[in-house]
Parts: C-alpha cells; structure tokens; sequence
C-alpha cells in the first residue's frame, strides 16, 4: 500500500530535494505542496495524507502554530518535523505540540526512509543527532517535579548499559565497538529491550529513561 505524503516548507528547492528522495523509496508519494502552514488544516482535510513533512520555521507563518491547530482538530494526524532549528525549547515544542517525529534537514536519504517507516508503523521518530539534546530538556524541566526513582526495570546490567547508549543516539555499531560487542549482540539485546519495556521506538525509549532516572544530566 502506498504512503502518502504532504509537504510544507516555504523553499522550493528543499520540497524539490524531497520529492527526488521521497521518489527513490518504494511505497510512498508526495500527493501535496505548500509552502505555508496557513493552509495546513484545509490541505489535511482535502488530500487526507498518512504523514505530513512539516517545516517549523517558514517566513510568512509559524510552523508550530500550525502544527498545534492541526493536532486539535485531528489529532490522530501524523507530522514529522524537517527543520534545521536544535534548540531544545523549539524542538521540544514541536513534540509537545503533536509531532510524532523531528528529524533534521540535513539528515541522509538511508534517515529519512527510517523516519518515515516509523511513522508509517505508529512508533515516533528523533533524529540521533538532537537526542542528547531533547534528554537534557526533558530532565531539566522535570527537576522541580522529580519522581522516585524505580530501580527494578527487569534489565540486566548490561542491558540498561546499552540502553542508555541508545537512547543518547548512538548506532549499533557504535555501541559494539564501544563495549567490545559483536553488532548480533547488541542487536538481540536491543530486542530484548525492547521487548521487556513494550516500547519500540526511540522517543518513547527517552521518555522511560527519564522518568525512571535511568538517565542524567552528569551521565
């Protein structure tokens, strides 16, 4: 089944750059443009896309007020963010605000696939580049509210290791060259991982890390 997709950024060549990476993937299709988010609702409403590729920052609107009036009128509506903007209070915003990923403009045609793969499959995408970032916002702004820490998480020692690793956007690779590991290990506790926590994408891997202090700003 093909997946559909809407475009919204006020550049031309960056929608172009899209559509030709978005035209080498098999299963999905660009079916709209726009170069506002003026018309974002209207859009979503008329062309009924899977998944909206959405600027936050375009010059004659503000993404993110578009992306807030979307998500209350259709909320089950599924927007990844393409931005250049790493501030941890913006990009925090746009996940607050309904989005169920943020991947950067620069990121590779082998990123974009995975990002939107994961929407396509109901899971939430963060680019590995700002996931450092988008931990340090969370733990900051839940240090006036902190939770007692849980110690029993059913993971073994080495696998809330890996953990943390992951959730800090490390790859496979880079976790079995770190802890002397073959990548088939790290991949089969990566599924175990999963697997014991019900969670299977990487946002949601941050936000359990967080709220069970498995994290912190001095790790």
């Amino acid at each position: 089944m093909i997946c559909n997709l809407l475009l919204v950024d006020d550049h031309a060549l960056i929608r172009a750059g899209v559509r030709a990476l978005v035209s080498d993937i098999p299963g999905y299709q660009v079916i709209g443009e726009a170069a506002d988010g003026t018309q974002l609702l209207e859009m979503t409403l008329d062309l009924k896309p899977d998944i909206i590729l959405l600027d936050i920052s375009m010059k004659d609107s503000n993404g993110l007020d578009a992306l807030e009036r979307l998500h209350r009128a259709l909320p089950d509506s599924k927007v990844l963010i393409l931005s250049m903007h790493t501030e941890p209070q913006m990009i925090m915003r746009a996940l607050e605000g309904g989005a169920h990923g943020y991947l950067l403009k620069d990121a590779t045609a082998t990123e974009i696939e995975q990002a939107l793969e994961a929407l396509r499959n109901d899971e939430r995408y963060l680019s590995p580049a700002i996931a450092h970032t988008v931990i340090n916002q969370a733990l900051v702004s839940a240090q006036s509210n902190k939770p007692e820490a849980v110690e029993n998480h059913n993971l073994t020692a080495r696998q809330l290791e890996i953990l943390r690793l992951i959730v800090r956007g490390k790859s496979t690779r880079e976790i079995a060259n770190g802890l002397t590991l073959s990548v088939k290990t790290v991949e089969t506790h990566r599924s175990q991982i999963m697997k014991r926590l019900q969670i299977y994408d990487v946002a949601g891997l941050v936000l359990f890390c967080v709220r069970e202090q498995i994290i912190s700003l001095d790790d």
